[in-house]
């Protein structure tokens, strides 16, 4: 009976997982709006380490259309500035010797719907991760029934649990892309 308690919350501990990863890459995704997220994980060669940019400087949003970053060593500002430019955010970095600033341009038509474009491709993902944990608890499921630890009307209420958790975290990533859309088409 164990079994019938623990793989719904192992499983759904996982799709969590699966829709905190997407929640993460959507924030990175800009939206005309300053936001720190948009660059805290732009690696940066820092004396020949890839490091996190937001272990290297502190990232602040004086105002809604410019991301400031401080470096806490001033020699980094240099890698900093080639780690921004290299990026895909497609923000020109502008540096005054204390602080990289990010004018953050209003977003064109056309950019709007290559976001979009990645936030449907991006929940794309996270509901084939949310497919593929569900088929591994359902293996695990009919295993333990073959294996005499349950019983079939519990491998049935089992299978039944893990398809109404798949479904509710496949919904809540169409939510979230549906919220990112509308956030991004929103001008």
């Amino acid at each position: 009976m164990d079994i019938m308690t623990n793989l719904p919350k192992q499983l759904e501990d996982q799709m969590k997982k699966a829709m905190e990863a997407m929640a993460a890459d959507f924030r990175a995704i800009r939206t005309g709006k300053a936001s720190g997220a948009i660059v805290e994980n732009v690696m940066v060669d820092y004396y020949g380490t890839q490091t996190r940019l937001r272990d290297l400087a502190g990232i602040t949003t004086p105002d809604a259309k410019t991301i400031c970053i401080q470096p806490w060593d001033k020699s980094a500002m240099p890698a900093i500035e080639k780690a921004i430019i290299n990026s895909d955010i497609g923000i020109s970095p502008v540096n005054d010797g204390k602080v990289i600033r990010l004018p953050v341009p209003p977003l064109s038509q056309e950019r709007r719907q290559q976001l979009s474009k990645q936030v449907k491709v991006r929940s794309e993902e996270a509901k084939v991760e949310v497919r593929n944990i569900r088929r591994d608890g359902n293996e695990l499921a009919k295993k333990a029934q073959k294996n005499s630890e349950i019983t079939e009307d519990q491998l049935k209420t089992l299978l039944d649990k893990i398809q109404k958790l798949t479904d509710s975290y496949v919904a809540k990533s169409d939510e979230a892309a549906a919220a990112k859309e509308k956030e991004l088409m929103t001008v």
